[in-house]
């Protein structure tokens, strides 16, 4: 979709809002300045015959000083009335694009939602939507201002052909410079987007491994790292900002020399009354803003094509109407709270069967291959294996997080088509070896905008062996943990991302080695506790022997494809895999 294409099915969004500003610009130049102008010259006519004429008396100049003055407040009523349209639907498709954008990647393979850091997907949330909204008010402006020109061009031609052409003389020239160089301020213009996004990912990264940074003792090579892409970005917003500015210079510089050369040639004629030298500066203003409008125009243009591609691009190649699904946005309205989906017999697991499960990293060709097994309602199935037998890998292909290059998957002899979405409270949850909280309060960082009305948190966390903690924790689940969850033991963290999976109350709940942080005793009071539930399916990726002694099943992996399948009792004297593991003859 081309970038005018893509502006102006966002215009027909919100197409009553901006068919508002349209016609606020349009009356604002047509009465505030096009009939102002007219105005002006009829009186300074009059004025003029009246200093030719015995007669001093006449009204007719009041009257038109009367008129002046309501084009002046028409003109300023007009744009305080067009101003919520204007800002109403560039509002309204900045939230679009960016509800759009947040939604989909969401809902993506969480390992590949954004293809660089998060601190650079944010640059794009917020620079290049604004980008793309800025050409809004813009094109607006661009429409009154033809709407201007056209009948003031068709005066100023009646007055006098010679000093219009003058007028209009500088317009082509400016059109013609601003398109000669945009190609140049579409590379300063990707540039300085591409610095500004390495710049905001390496603050995210530096402010989440704030501890990793203080352990190595490597803060001045943090800042050093920091220093050299900000001096990198104040180069390429330099270049793009002077560019910019000497373009515009250029514009106004030309428009000063036009108007010059107008006062001349107005001065030579000696037919000109003053009511036409006075529409002629009267509307010199708006034919010099509508040249460098123009050249705004296509400057502006080129900028939101650079913006407009970047968002294409953090959809990875999928279909761009995904930037344009007009779903409601609550920009008035509350917001509908979250609710918990509830639980049918339809969701119950009582048999998931994968088959020939496949996934590969483009990057390596690194992952697993032909994985197939079976999961029981009620049994706790271990998956372990040596380090980076692509144990991870299978459970987040399983569960979407990875795109399957090959495989099925079936839910109660069901098979599942998008994993993606299906693999979501209530069937299944799933927390990763290394869990992901927020500043925010540990009952927030739990409950994720669900009402504390919804969940039993309670039985969540005396499941999760997190009572003791809470307790003693100052202001209990009050408590802020901070970033990433600094204030928590690696033990804290993994059993508050547990309770996060158990008020959700799902069929199915995945571990990635949750226990790797607890001790013995914890790690034993978690496993039973979750066992004595018999309801619950458990998946679990661990080599820790109070896990294996426990699980009904255990996947054993080596190099990406499953080596062996049985109890703990038939691994121990069939796999020699499984004994090394058991007997921990290598790492794990």
């Amino acid at each position: 979709m081309k970038t005018y294409q893509f502006i102006g099915r966002l215009i027909r969004y919100r197409s009553w809002s901006y068919i508002g500003s349209l016609c606020g610009d349009i009356s604002f130049y047509v009465i505030g300045r096009l009939l102002f102008g007219l105005i002006l010259q009829a009186f300074f006519n009059a004025l003029n015959t009246l200093a030719h004429s015995a007669n001093h008396a006449s009204l007719l100049p009041w009257l038109l000083l009367g008129a002046l003055a309501l084009a002046a407040l028409l003109r300023a009523t007009i744009q305080a009335a067009s101003l919520p349209a204007t800002m109403t639907c560039i509002f309204n498709t900045s939230a679009l694009l960016q509800r759009n954008l947040l939604r989909y990647l969401l809902q993506r393979p969480g390992a590949r939602a954004i293809p660089g850091s998060a601190g650079e997907a944010i640059n794009y949330f917020r620079d290049d939507v604004d980008a793309i909204d800025g050409l809004f008010g813009q094109i607006a402006n661009m429409v009154g201002l033809v709407f201007f020109m056209l009948p003031a061009a068709i005066i100023l031609l009646h007055i006098d052909v010679l000093i219009t052409l003058c007028v209009f003389l500088p317009l082509l020239l400016v059109v013609g410079i601003a398109q000669i160089m945009r190609q140049r301020q579409h590379q300063l213009r990707a540039a300085s987007r591409e610095a500004t996004g390495l710049l905001t990912g390496a603050i995210g990264e530096i402010f989440s491994a704030v501890q990793a940074i203080q352990v190595a003792g490597t803060e001045d090579s943090a800042v050093a790292y920091f220093s050299r892409l900000s001096r990198v970005r104040q180069r390429q917003i330099l270049k793009d900002t002077v560019f910019f500015s000497v373009l515009q210079s250029v514009f106004g510089n030309t428009v000063g020399i036009g108007t010059g050369l107008i006062l001349v040639l107005a001065a030579l004629y000696r037919h000109l009354n003053p009511g036409d030298i006075a529409i002629f500066i009267s509307y010199l203003g708006t034919i010099t803003t509508f040249i460098v409008s123009t050249a705004s125009l296509l400057t502006q243009y080129t900028q939101a094509r650079v913006s407009h591609q970047r968002l294409v691009s953090l959809l990875q190649g999928a279909d761009e109407e995904i930037l344009l699904n007009s779903d409601p946005l609550y920009l008035k309205q509350p917001v509908p709270e979250l609710q918990v989906t509830v639980k049918t017999e339809k969701d119950r697991l009582e048999l998931l069967t994968v088959n020939n499960l496949t996934y590969h990293y483009p990057d390596t060709g690194r992952g697993i291959a032909n994985i197939s097994f079976q999961l029981r309602r009620g049994t706790l199935t271990v998956i372990t294996g040596r380090i980076a037998v692509g144990k991870t890998t299978l459970v987040q292909t399983l569960l979407g997080l990875l795109p399957m290059d090959d495989g099925e998957i079936s839910w109660n002899d069901q098979r599942v088509l998008n994993p993606a979405n299906f693999f979501v409270p209530p069937h299944s949850a799933y927390t990763p070896q290394l869990p992901h909280l927020f500043s925010d309060t540990l009952e927030e960082n739990i409950l994720l905008g669900l009402s504390p009305d919804q969940v039993d948190i309670s039985q969540a966390l005396r499941l999760a062996v997190l009572e003791p903690d809470v307790i003693r924790l100052e202001q209990g689940l009050q408590s802020i943990i901070g970033t990433r969850g600094v204030k928590l033991s690696g033990g804290q963290a993994q059993r508050t991302a547990a309770v996060r999976m158990l008020v959700r109350n799902c069929e199915l709940l995945v571990f990635d080695d949750i226990s790797s942080a607890l001790d013995v005793e914890t790690e034993h009071q978690l496993w039973q506790r979750l066992l004595a539930q018999h309801q619950n399916t458990c998946l679990v990726i661990s080599h820790r022997k109070a896990v294996l002694q426990q699980a009904n099943n255990i996947i054993v992996l080596k190099a990406g494809q499953i080596e062996a399948i049985g109890t703990l009792a038939e691994l121990l004297t069939t796999s020699e895999e499984f004994r090394h593991i058991w007997h921990g003859d290598f790492e794990q």
